[in-house]
């Protein structure tokens, strides 16, 4: 069978019009014809407008099949012969073949039917469209179907994206902007059923086709074949070129190659991505050394307070006046304390006594503290130490003295208390003592004691009253403080006793001064002798 679909470019084209419906054969809206402008290319037409567009005629298309019909084989050759006068399509079966027929309905479909005898109906051999991205255009500008797919579903080339995830009839964008003057980059697609709306070019080498669209900055894309075993036309080779959207486009089983224009090249893009990812990379694993060293840090650090609360906890635990079990001992590190008294700067120490040096520091940038550091060689302070941690760990009231925190590390045994700035033997401050003021720290004192003595859950004697032991805030409040010396009373214990004598001799009541190596009974009256001397 012989189609003829244009005879001599200048003439009209032939068309071939399908019915207007399943049952009336008047001239429908579907037609099937080549290009009007070019006799390259077979169209299936709703009325004026594109519905299926067939691949580019090289001079002689030749297509071969072996189908399977009532159980025998027929082999079927399929012919598009382009010519410098016609375009016609013919095919031809094997001898003894049933009848065979293309038909072109009013949906748009183009059949190649075999008669069954069997069946006694026509058997579909070949079809068009079979899927929805079949149709002209269906994926948008730079857009492609791929039929090597299972499920044909559209695509963008190297170097697009999507435009649309929810609707890919809108195409693909360019990644990168084509840069007129700059180095041309294209990539290739291979098996392509090339785009429509192009500018043919004959008798061209490859080099000089590329040349074609490399010059020209408003070129997209170029394909080349070699017809040198065609020649029905005369032609040797066949360049195409496109300066506008590729529409159109399709991937399947056809011997073409597209080359798309790229704004950069896929190696460029990667050295470029490389240039940023490498310095990236690089901070990155310098974060993650630098993270890494500070966890370790951190963690020896953490363990190393661990170790120093445990060793804390162990050493008070030994003191008879720890008494409760669960009391929690207000712990800071060493490192801390080293920080916040600039490692115990000679400019920032307060002053000294029998058990050690006091400290001013800044704990955590912000908040100042007093840090009492017991001297290494005072034997005698260790239980004193002790004693203090535990009592004023147990008491709180606003005339005693906070105590924020401790620490032992070694030989180091620290107390880090609030931060007082006054103090009874101010000479600079003490002409603001006015009666009123002073009766206000007498009072305040007499709280303190009256807590310790009756209010707190223990009974504690001080021992150690005296005024250098009395701190005063920026309200001149009363603060009592040193509690090294402090003994507890259990229960309805009235008298403690006691074999040496502590605190300052002249402030001792006189039986304790005058007994210094005997035993002396200790009660919560002495403390009157205190209060009386301050």
């Amino acid at each position: 069978m012989r189609l003829l679909l244009s005879y001599k470019a200048q003439s009209a084209a032939t068309r071939f019009f399908a019915w207007k419906g399943p049952d009336d054969p008047s001239t429908g809206d579907i037609s099937c014809g080549t290009d009007p402008t070019l006799n390259l290319q077979m169209f299936i037409w709703n009325r004026t407008l594109p519905y299926i567009r067939f691949s580019i005629v090289n001079g002689v298309s030749v297509f071969g099949g072996t189908y399977q019909i009532n159980g025998s084989s027929i082999v079927m050759y399929e012919e598009t012969i382009n010519t410098r006068d016609e375009l016609y399509y013919k095919y031809t079966v094997s001898p003894g073949s049933p009848y065979t027929r293309i038909s072109l309905d009013y949906t748009g479909k183009l059949r190649l039917l075999i008669w069954s005898s069997t069946a006694s109906s026509w058997a579909v051999i070949f079809e068009r469209p079979t899927a929805d991205c079949d149709l002209y255009a269906s994926c948008g500008p730079f857009g492609y179907c791929d039929h090597t797919e299972a499920i044909p579903t559209c695509h963008c080339p190297d170097g697009f994206e999507v435009v649309d995830q929810l609707n890919f009839s809108r195409g693909c964008r360019r990644k990168e902007a084509i840069k007129c003057g700059k180095e041309s980059y294209f990539t290739t697609m291979p098996n392509m059923k090339v785009p429509d709306k192009f500018l043919h070019i004959r008798n061209r080498s490859f080099d000089q086709c590329a040349s074609e669209c490399t010059r020209n900055c408003s070129c997209v894309a170029y394909a080349y074949a070699n017809l040198s075993n065609a020649g029905t036309m005369g032609d040797t080779s066949r360049c195409l070129v496109w300066t506008g959207d590729l529409i159109d486009m399709e991937k399947a089983s056809f011997a073409e190659n597209l080359y798309i224009r790229l704004g950069e090249s896929p190696d460029q893009k990667k050295s470029n991505l490389l240039k940023i990812l490498l310095p990236v990379i690089a901070c990155l694993m310098l974060f993650a050394l630098v993270a890494l060293v500070w966890i370790c840090k951190s963690r020896g650090k953490l363990q190393k307070k661990k170790v120093q609360k445990r060793t804390m906890l162990e050493y008070m635990s030994s003191t008879d006046e720890a008494g409760d079990k669960n009391i929690e001992f207000p712990f800071i590190s060493f490192e801390n304390i080293v920080t916040a008294t600039d490692n115990f700067s000679a400019h920032n120490m307060l002053g000294q006594g029998g058990f050690g040096k006091v400290y001013k520091g800044m704990l955590e940038g912000t908040k100042e503290v007093a840090v009492k550091r017991l001297s290494e060689g005072s034997g005698q302070g260790t239980e004193e130490f002790r004693n203090e941690v535990v009592l004023i760990s147990k008491l709180q009231h606003k005339n005693l003295v906070k105590l924020l925190g401790c620490c032992i590390l070694e030989d180091e045994k620290l107390l880090v208390y609030e931060y007082l700035d006054y103090f009874l033997f101010d000479s600079a401050r003490k002409a603001m003592l006015q009666w009123p003021t002073r009766f206000k720290i007498i009072q305040g004192v007499a709280r303190g004691i009256m807590y310790l003595h009756q209010d707190s859950r223990f009974t504690i004697i001080h021992r150690d009253l005296k005024a250098s032991n009395i701190l005063l805030d920026k309200e001149m409040s009363p603060k009592i403080s040193d509690f090294r010396m402090a003994r507890i009373f259990c229960g309805d214990q009235h008298h403690a006793n006691t074999n040496r004598v502590v605190g300052t001799y002249g402030s001792c009541p006189l039986n304790m001064q005058w007994k210094v190596y005997f035993r002396s009974s200790l009660t919560p009256t002495a403390l009157v002798f205190y209060y009386w001397r301050l």
